[in-house]
């Protein structure tokens, strides 16, 4: 009877560890796919800023396309993560949440759900109005430039905290995520720079397509 129970609970471990190991590998598909659509898209946005190439319709299909992947990708990456967390907690209990690297985990997450929403009605639908990144007003073109920063430092971050094991209980909080917001600062005063480049090219580059045109 004792050799039955301990067999039993043997399998029982052994099949939770390889349901686990499902998981985490759906889980790191989604975040590669929304990682490669997400840098991918920038790349190519500002590729097109610089070119001060215009939105066609195909771009906006595209835009809109990338935008329902990565929603999705968000959600397999949140149903997937809390299936992680059910199972580590049924293995080490109430004790594995105070893991400062799984909190920072949790963190990205969300502020990458929120930033999405952000996007999907903020910003998506305003630079399809304005057909490009540099005709978008002030205010609106900072919140573009804002939110981008936010989604690739995010991603980029989130993969970081993802691989990195052994930052498990090695920190704080505080200490994972003290880059975190300089990352973002940087990648938003290099994303201004470039448009402010790009705009002084555009301004520049005008009376002289006017000339020719006359």
């Amino acid at each position: 009877m004792a050799i039955n129970t301990i067999m039993s609970l043997i399998e029982h471990k052994e099949f939770m560890e390889f349901l686990r190991l499902g998981v985490v590998y759906v889980h790191l598909v989604a975040c590669c796919v929304a990682i490669g659509l997400v840098l991918t898209s920038d790349i190519a946005m500002v590729r097109d800023m610089l070119k001060r190439k215009a939105l066609t319709d195909h771009d906006h299909a595209h835009m809109e396309s990338l935008q329902r992947n990565v929603v999705w990708a968000l959600i397999v990456l949140w149903i997937t993560g809390m299936a992680i967390m059910g199972i580590d907690y049924l293995d080490k209990g109430m004790q594995y949440f105070m893991n400062p690297k799984l909190q920072a985990k949790i963190i990205m997450v969300v502020m990458l759900t929120y930033n999405g929403v952000l996007l999907h009605r903020l910003v998506l639908p305003a630079l399809q109005k304005a057909g490009s990144l540099l005709n978008l007003g002030f205010s609106a073109r900072m919140m573009a430039l804002f939110c981008g920063s936010l989604s690739a430092v995010s991603w980029m971050y989130a993969v970081m905290l993802g691989v990195g094991r052994p930052l498990a209980w090695k920190y704080s909080l505080s200490e994972l995520l003290m880059a975190y917001p300089v990352l973002i600062a940087l990648g938003f005063a290099t994303m201004v720079v470039l448009t402010q480049y790009a705009k002084r090219q555009e301004t520049e580059s005008a009376p002289q397509q006017l000339a020719v045109a006359h």
